[in-house]
């Protein structure tokens, strides 16, 4: 059974991908975007975190296995938390298969980071 569930940073358009603000250069952020753009952000501005993102992002196929990417210097509780934040911030899905829990980064949520920080 998936727990995935729909990103709360984007809403698809005719390309698939809409960030969820405009680049940042193109006018300046409504409260609602800037916070929807803080939270994502936020998520990613603790270190561990960031190479959590970073070894789903570029894991074979995808999708990462938690028991393949949780060396990353803490404790296995330390990393599960770190991991829900993640998916809180609507950075990650996953999905539990047995025992194990993989995750994954949606291409539209990499796409829609590049654009925000985009050069209009």
């Amino acid at each position: 059974m998936s727990n995935a569930k729909v990103l709360p940073l984007l809403e698809p358009d005719v390309q698939g991908v809409v960030p969820c603000c405009p680049p940042l250069t193109e006018r300046p952020m409504n409260a609602e975007e800037a916070e929807r753009a803080a939270r994502m952000f936020k998520a990613l501005g603790d270190p561990v975190r960031l190479r959590l993102f970073s070894a789903v992002a570029s894991h074979e196929g995808g999708e990462a296995c938690v028991c393949d990417i949780s060396d990353v210097g803490v404790s296995q509780p330390t990393v599960s938390h770190h991991l829900k934040k993640l998916k809180e911030a609507g950075l990650l899905t996953s999905e539990r298969r047995g025992t194990w829990v993989y995750y994954r980064v949606e291409p539209s949520v990499l796409a829609a980071m590049g654009r925000l920080l985009t050069v209009a």
